[in-house]
């Protein structure tokens, strides 16, 4: 069978082929790690690769609706005996003793990871680009950012390496990274999936893990079989979602960027196009504006204020994790700018959180009126490599950040479901993606939504290896 074939499949496909019996769980990690052995020179989107002990495990593989499907973790969450870089210098030589709960559960599903994947330090940044290091390439095109900060494992989903990777998303995190490489991603609502370690702690959790996937009926799976094995406590169910539904949705429509940066016309033509089909399909479309300039410019500082003060939380967190041998400078110029802009904000802080927490009641107000907001994932499309670099003065940086991804911090906030789909490209061939957002507890009504836009709008599979 051609190594080609099995790249295409998706992981539901993946895993149906091993249980009848057609591929070998080890001959579908094999040819895994032949395409990631392929494809690394090119994407640099691993971050520490556990190939034989993938390989080991191959031969028996755990129970799980994703029985023996290759996979890779991104690399802020611990494997026991793996490192943790944490995207960091300053993380090199840590060796966790035991595996974040988080990863427990996404490899309880049956995955066999593969390794770690790449991303930018501590996660708090929209690229994956390490200051000193090689940038994580976007497959669609190597001269762009694979987004972030699951870059890495966005890029190897993309790519065919495999089909479906763990991914986080504080910010967008998720989302980002499935636009800029024209992927699936979800981000659950808060509580549905086990907390992230590093959440437990935060005034606000934010954060939540994921995932990123090529077909919405993987994502679907995926979230059927962690539910399966245990509900999220206080939400409602989503069961298996297997296809689009039946009910006619009340659907609002912005394109108009939060504090006014200017969005690509592939990105605004993707989201028009979106509610052509969504309007063909009986939903009744709306322009709106969710919330006034007020508001929206006074959350954007809380939010950034808030996302300074975890930048702040990591130093912290990295002191007590490596110990003496932990220096500041070992940090990028944005994690330090982050603890330096939280400490000239300090007394702000308090009363920016009390207005975040607050968000979230005005967020699901929008809801008496509609079932789902439809907007531009990002600002545009992958922007091209050093655009968003580590060596940027912070200011410089501060700004192409806000401009490039300015819709998604709300659903983090709010604590809500987003799905971005790749529903649109710019003439060169980038992806782009239109964000399908919700109130919290109704990841259901979004993959339902998603299965049939995929149906009616099919998007592209695997890049093409260069060469």
């Amino acid at each position: 069978m051609a190594d080609t074939e099995m790249a295409s499949w998706d992981g539901v496909e993946t895993a149906e082929r091993i249980a009848r019996g057609e591929v070998s769980a080890l001959e579908a990690v094999r040819a895994a790690v032949a395409r990631a052995q392929a494809w690394e020179p090119h994407l640099h989107a691993i971050a520490t690769p556990t190939f034989d002990e993938a390989l080991r495990q191959a031969v028996s593989p755990a129970p799980g609706p994703f029985s023996g499907v290759p996979s890779f973790i991104k690399d802020l969450d611990n494997v026991a005996g793996v490192p943790t870089g944490m995207g960091s210098r300053a993380y090199r030589g840590f060796v966790p003793k035991t595996t974040s709960p988080a990863v427990v559960q996404f490899l309880e599903a049956g995955f066999i990871s593969l390794g770690k994947s790449t991303t930018p330090e501590f996660g708090l940044t929209a690229t994956t680009e390490p200051e000193g290091g090689p940038p994580t390439r976007n497959p669609r095109d190597l001269g762009h950012s694979s987004g972030g900060s699951s870059g890495g494992a966005a890029s190897l989903v993309a790519a065919g390496v495999v089909p479906i990777a763990y991914a986080s998303d504080g910010g967008g995190s998720i989302r980002i990274p499935a636009a800029c490489c024209g992927l699936v991603g979800l981000k659950p609502s808060r509580g549905r999936l086990v907390d992230l370690e590093r959440s437990a702690k935060m005034p606000i959790k934010i954060a939540t893990y994921g995932v990123v996937s090529r077909t919405v009926r993987d994502t679907a799976a995926f979230y059927a079989a962690v539910e399966a094995a245990g509900s999220a406590p206080g939400l409602p169910p989503i069961g298996h979602v297997q296809g689009p539904g039946s009910s006619r949705l009340r659907v609002g429509i912005y394109t108009d960027a939060p504090l006014g940066a200017p969005v690509h016309p592939a990105a605004l033509a993707a989201v028009e196009r979106t509610a052509r089909l969504l309007e063909q399909m009986g939903h009744r479309v709306e322009p709106i504006k969710p919330f006034s300039d007020e508001v929206v410019s006074q959350m954007a500082r809380d939010f950034f204020n808030y996302w300074a003060l975890l930048g702040a939380g990591a130093q912290r967190m990295t002191r007590q994790a490596v110990g003496r041998s932990f220096h500041a400078d070992q940090l990028e110029p944005w994690t330090r700018g982050l603890a330096v802009h939280f400490r000239k904000n300090l007394l702000a802080t308090p009363r920016g959180l009390w207005r975040l927490r607050r968000f979230g009641r005005l967020y699901a107000d929008l809801f008496r009126d509609m079932d789902v907001l439809v907007c531009p994932t990002l600002a545009g499309p992958a922007p091209p490599i050093g655009h968003l670099s580590p060596e940027l003065p912070f200011e410089v940086k501060y700004e192409r950040i806000h401009a490039h991804a300015p819709f998604t911090p709300l659903q983090n906030i709010a604590g809500a479901p987003a799905i971005s789909l790749p529903l649109g490209a710019t003439d060169e061939g980038l992806p782009v993606g239109v964000q399908l957002a919700t109130q919290v507890g109704q990841e259901r009504l979004l993959l339902e939504l998603a299965y049939a836009l995929e149906s009616e709008a099919p998007w592209p599979g695997i890049a093409p290896l260069p060469g």
